[in-house]
């Protein structure tokens, strides 16, 4: 009949004691350790739940990243996630916005090269996802043929916290225009197109990051403006190792009115989806695959497929986005529809497999090792009980015999003691049966003669 402390005890408890021979207090701990254990993986998997939320860093208002946020937006509300898109002046705030804590952004759009030469600590880049021309629009007669053609004009470079004005900057630095007798104006895309037009302006640079398309539109067939054509092209993406040659074809703007009316060579940087470091991978494998949808099509200077890609230029690849080039999307994501759903069922995968790896050779191991430990107390008593059966080979004094039977006491007394599972039973029986034989060698002896 079961005691009452025996009767509160857990039932984890009651079968660690029963199945492995354990001590009360030894079976509590490994079932306190086990409740930990599992508790931890829980907690794990609670936690590491995705947000609902994503922050995003865009543009101005028109840009192509608000046009692209929108369509985030659009795809990711299906999966039940909401995108809030928070506007700015252009790419260089986007990468200042992501690497302050403070401002609670998750992930923006970012050109490449933005970063060249700063710091990049806090962020991540999930691959690049666009081609990003740069547009150089002027009024002349005659067609620049040289981006130095433009200097001691009157140019727009982009406003502060654009990537277009890095950019622009940049290589009209690089064709020794840095200053007067140039003139530098930092009117944001909309103005600076308005001043072209008018005449106050001989020359803008643009990009889709604060530019709208309706803009872009309007100077490309407005006859008194040209498109600037990048006869420099390869020489450009040569020394600016983050800048790619591209060609806007003859007509592809307009087929009737044949424009351009010429191939016209661009050059621009790639945009990076940036992100904070630690977000959550099963939003960085989200967010690749809303890139996919919205990037991955055919365009003027794209072909079908070709975004988005594990391009790699300051900013360093996120592990969770290379395993995700590499082996696209994880096994639960691919099958269920829910995204919710698969997220948790692939943490809970995560939270398990590591324990199985570990419990499962411990609970092979155990029994081995509590096998051994069980045998190993069992001959522990052998050892003494030999060298007593020695003894009775040979004859003994009276005090002798009393002085073996104490000592052959003492180790029934430990046998006794002993707590063995019943698979050990025979053995244990074993060990007294030879108990009683050496005892009643002794007593038989102590009847002979001296």
């Amino acid at each position: 009949m079961d005691t009452p402390k025996e009767k509160k005890r857990l039932r984890i408890v009651t079968t660690l004691i029963e199945t492995f021979g354990f001590s009360p207090a030894v079976a509590t701990a490994v079932a306190l350790f086990l409740g930990i254990v599992c508790l931890l993986a829980v907690v794990w998997v609670v936690r590491s739940a995705p947000s609902r939320t994503i922050v995003l860093t865009t543009g101005p208002e028109g840009s192509s990243f608000q046009r692209w946020a929108a369509a985030y937006q659009k795809s990711l509300a299906t999966h039940g996630v909401t995108l809030e898109i928070r506007p700015s002046a252009g790419s260089q705030e986007n990468l200042q916005r992501l690497q302050s804590a403070a401002e609670g952004i998750d992930v923006g759009f970012v050109p490449s090269g933005l970063a060249k030469g700063g710091d990049v600590g806090g962020v991540v880049s999930l691959g690049s996802i666009a081609y990003q021309p740069l547009w150089v629009f002027y009024r002349n007669a005659a067609p620049f043929g040289r981006l130095a053609d433009l200097a001691g004009k009157r140019i727009a470079v982009g406003a502060p916290g654009s990537g277009t004005r890095n950019l622009a900057l940049a290589l009209l630095q690089a064709n020794g225009i840095s200053g007067a007798p140039t003139t530098f104006s930092d009117s944001d895309a909309d103005a600076a197109a308005a001043d072209l037009l008018a005449g106050k302006l001989d020359a803008v640079f643009l990009m889709g990051d604060s530019a709208s398309l309706q803009t872009l539109r309007t100077l490309i067939r407005t006859p008194e403006v040209q498109l600037f054509h990048f006869a420099q092209a390869d020489a450009y993406v040569r020394r600016f190792d983050y800048l790619n040659k591209m060609v806007l074809p003859r007509g592809s703007i307009d087929l009737g009115k044949d424009l351009p009316g010429q191939d016209v060579f661009l050059v621009g940087p790639t945009v990076e989806l940036v992100a904070r470091k630690g977000l959550n991978s099963a939003l960085s494998d989200l967010l690749l695959e809303v890139a996919k949808e919205v990037h991955g099509k055919a365009s003027l200077l794209t072909r079908r497929g070709e975004f988005p890609a594990a391009i790699e230029h300051e900013i360093p690849v996120s592990d969770d986005a290379l395993r995700y080039y590499k082996s696209g999307k994880g096994i639960f994501y691919r099958t269920i529809h829910s995204f919710w759903l698969a997220s948790l069922l692939n943490r809970i995968l995560v939270a398990v497999v590591p324990l199985v790896l570990v419990i499962v050779p411990a609970i092979r191991f155990l029994p081995l090792a509590f096998r051994l430990s069980v045998q190993l107390r069992l001959y522990r008593c052998y050892r003494p009980l030999l060298r007593i059966e020695r003894e009775t080979f040979v004859p003994l004094s009276a005090e002798r015999r009393q002085e073996l039977l104490r000592r052959l006491d003492d180790i029934e007394e430990t046998v006794n003691r002993l707590k063995v599972p019943a698979s050990f039973a025979d053995r244990f029986y074993w060990l007294r049966s030879h108990l009683a034989s050496v005892r009643q060698r002794l007593l038989a002896a102590a009847t002979r003669p001296a």
